[in-house]
């Protein structure tokens, strides 16, 4: 496995752009939410390290990862103000195909939204074969997938903001 031994949640603070003045959105998966508030509690933590004020974040909670598009959506549509939002889901397979199903669905109406909207979604949603794979990446020995999200939360932030500079 490529993640063997590695957090793949280590990064180089100092590349991460003062984030004080951005608004984010979480939509959070209630399924499985032993690993979800977990990628949660990363992503926030991330953000409270790179100066976001607790009051710019919105969370929202939807009730399994399938929600989470319409979540995200409806999110965009309420806080236009936002400056990135982050789908955390996690999906784990189980006997049937409904697994592929949920993930396929999940992963191309988080990219449509990207397509669509001049908010970015990040894709915050594990997808994994067992519930220790789950675990491992939500806070354990490979880190935790809401850090990675969050970071790439503020450095999409600071694409949108540079982005809108230069059309300016």
């Amino acid at each position: 496995m490529a993640t063997a031994g590695n957090n793949l949640s280590e990064y180089n603070k100092e590349t991460i752009p003062n984030a004080k003045d951005f608004k984010f959105g979480i939509v959070v998966s209630e399924w499985n939410d032993h690993i979800t508030n977990n990628l949660f509690q990363g992503a926030f933590d991330a953000f409270m390290e790179h100066g976001v004020l607790k009051e710019n974040i919105v969370r929202w909670n939807v009730p399994g990862s399938f929600e989470l598009i319409y979540g995200c959506k409806k999110l965009q549509q309420s806080f236009e103000m936002l400056d990135c939002i982050i789908a955390v889901g996690s999906v784990i397979q189980g006997e049937t195909k409904h697994f592929d199903f949920v993930c396929q669905g999940v992963t191309n109406g988080i990219a449509q939204l990207n397509i669509e909207s001049d908010i970015p979604t990040i894709f915050c949603v594990l997808t994994d074969n067992t519930e220790e794979q789950s675990i491992a990446r939500s806070g354990g020995i490979h880190g935790n997938k809401g850090t990675e999200a969050a970071i790439a939360a503020i450095k999409m932030a600071q694409l949108r903001k540079d982005a809108k500079f230069y059309k300016e």
